[in-house]
């Protein structure tokens, strides 16, 4: 367990009103410390970018510092694990998205960077359709040989059944939600919670004692986005909380898929529109989904070419190739083992590309030639 008193103002920092994870990152940056804004005095605190008055005078007060040890209390008590940001142990993927919470608490044995990870999201209307759309999809995937681990937000319809098709055939799940983890909503689903921290998790960026309110639910999505390297769409009327993951999961850059259903069903209306626009890859299995992620492990690899003869490359461009020439990679990896911004390594790639020494596959995975 880490150092409490640290551990107290990493909490602080997230529980200060109107400071959001942009500026709470921006503080750490100028001041060089989580225990250093505790201690800056306002005049400084209103230099940096993103600030302002009001919420400079919120930092200066210390108010929610009280707040945070009795967190620590409930997170030592019931033996929560928190990732902050700035941590190793911080989920890869989530890492690399500009407005990713600054503090997560997780109860579970799940791992939250493993090989393959989905979102399941849908509506919480779930017909009949989409039920077994759940059920045949996680069946599939449980007998193939690799590791695999589904996240969803426990709510009412697709989500719910998305974590039972995996407790029933033993594939990690991780649930996210917009509230504490002294809270199980709806209660109704806390056995299946309770089921899932034998293999899977609870995860969420909001302290113990958060109200339950909508807008927190439509703010965890970034969260179920995030973890995964794709979302998948099962069943979505023409607005609902699917359809912002999507488009989150589309802002991050990651693949979204979606199950298309009858034209006159209100609950596929919102899949059909994802496809129609192009915002969401047509799947009807999860082979579908193998093929566009480049998971089909069967595929040979293409026999390695002479590489002695290209042209020079620059000191990261080569530390990108030596990477990938100990084998495939997903761009989130890529960043986590070569520490480059996902922008600066996006560009290096590029250029590798270009020069004909690396090739990009399906599913933001790279390849040497």
């Amino acid at each position: 367990m880490e150092n409490s008193d640290l551990l107290v103002h990493k909490i602080a920092l997230s529980l200060i009103p109107g400071i959001g994870n942009v500026t709470a990152r921006n503080l750490i940056a100028y001041i060089g410390s989580v225990e250093g804004i505790f201690k800056e005095k306002e005049k400084t605190l209103l230099k940096i970018p993103g600030v302002g008055e009001v919420n400079a005078q919120r930092v200066a007060k210390q108010n929610v510092l009280q707040l945070a040890k009795r967190e620590v209390d409930f997170i030592h008590k019931n033996r929560i694990q928190t990732f902050f940001y700035l941590d190793d142990n911080y989920p890869t993927r989530l890492k690399n998205c500009s407005d990713a919470p600054i503090i997560l608490y997780f109860r579970g044995k799940a791992n939250l960077n493993e090989r393959r990870i989905l979102s399941i999201v849908g509506t919480r209307n779930a017909t009949t359709y989409g039920k077994e759309l759940c059920e045949e999809l996680i069946q599939s995937f449980s007998k193939r040989n690799y590791p695999l681990l589904v996240v969803s937000g426990l709510a009412y319809g697709v989500d719910v059944h998305a974590h039972k098709a995996c407790l029933k055939y033993d594939i990690p799940t991780v649930g996210v939600f917009g509230h504490g983890l002294d809270t199980i909503y709806p209660a109704i689903h806390a056995p299946v919670a309770a089921k899932m921290l034998e293999k899977g998790g609870l995860i969420t960026d909001f302290a113990s004692d958060t109200k339950i309110d909508r807008q927190n639910f439509l703010r965890r999505n970034r969260i179920i986005a995030g973890l995964a390297d794709a979302t998948i769409v099962v069943e979505s009327a023409e607005k609902g909380g699917a359809l912002v993951t999507a488009n989150i999961a589309n802002s991050y850059n990651r693949d979204v898929f979606a199950f298309p259903g009858r034209s006159n069903d209100p609950y596929s209306k919102g899949c059909n529109n994802l496809i129609k626009r192009n915002e969401a890859t047509l799947v009807e299995s999860c082979l579908d989904i193998e093929k566009a992620m480049n998971w089909d492990m069967n595929s040979p690899a293409p026999p390695p070419i002479q590489t002695s003869l290209f042209v020079d490359l620059t000191g990261d461009e080569q530390k990108l190739f030596d990477l990938l020439k100990g084998g495939d990679r997903f761009i989130d990896e890529i960043t986590a083992e070569t520490q480059l911004p996902m922008s600066k390594a996006s560009g290096l790639l590029l250029g590798l590309e270009f020069k004909g020494l690396v090739t990009s596959l399906p599913g933001k995975m790279y390849r040497v030639r």
